[in-house]
């Protein structure tokens, strides 16, 4: 990605449990900043209460990176003129994917997807919940007609992850790349050991 294609992306953490897929998304945004116009940051109340327990610390708080407060209707993206051009949700809760489902923009996260998809840019969800009710289903089915896309948590195992944040990164990567971010990655039809004849 080149300096005249930096884009502005938005990133936010819900409640469902998976802190650790956020920690990897922020330290990966700092391997990207050349990419990066604008970044903004937004976590529920949720979020930061599961990042602590589940981390053992507040170390979101460290990241340079401008973060809003839920309520904030005046943050940029919470408008399409603003222009940014993707929306992160790492981990999204089964709740935060209802009402963006539903259209209740009822806090900054779900005003800044509801804002993706009327403006026809990229929202990506990445939901960390299992097993799906039909409930969910459906409400990823809502999401994905109207533009979204649905990236569950789902690590993968072929790049032989090594410790918690290297499987985490298996689902960021993902993500980023969907975002449209151009990363260093595992890739399998690159890296995979080349069979003999």
């Amino acid at each position: 990605m080149s300096a005249q294609s930096k884009q502005k992306v938005v990133i936010a953490s819900t409640g469902a449990s998976g802190a650790i897929y956020t920690k990897v998304l922020l330290d990966k945004l700092r391997t990207i900043r050349n990419q990066i116009e604008d970044a903004g940051l937004v976590m529920s109340d949720n979020a930061r209460d599961v990042w602590e327990y589940e981390l053992g610390n507040r170390d979101f708080e460290k990241y340079e990176i401008k973060v809003y407060e839920k309520n904030d209707f005046f943050a940029p993206f919470a408008s399409g003129s603003a222009k940014f051009a993707s929306m992160i949700i790492c981990p999204c809760s089964m709740g935060t994917l209802a009402r963006i489902a539903a259209g209740i923009s009822n806090d900054l996260i779900t005003r800044a997807a509801d804002v993706m998809l009327k403006e026809r840019r990229r929202l990506i969800i990445v939901l960390r919940d299992t097993p799906y009710s039909l409930v969910h289903i459906n409400n990823m089915k809502i999401v994905t007609q109207a533009g979204g896309i649905i990236c569950p948590a789902s690590p993968s195992f072929y790049s032989k992850p090594i410790d918690f944040e290297e499987l985490a990164s298996t689902v960021v990567d993902r993500a980023l790349e969907l975002a449209g971010f151009d990363l260093k990655t595992f890739r399998w039809s690159e890296n995979k050991p080349k069979s003999k004849n």
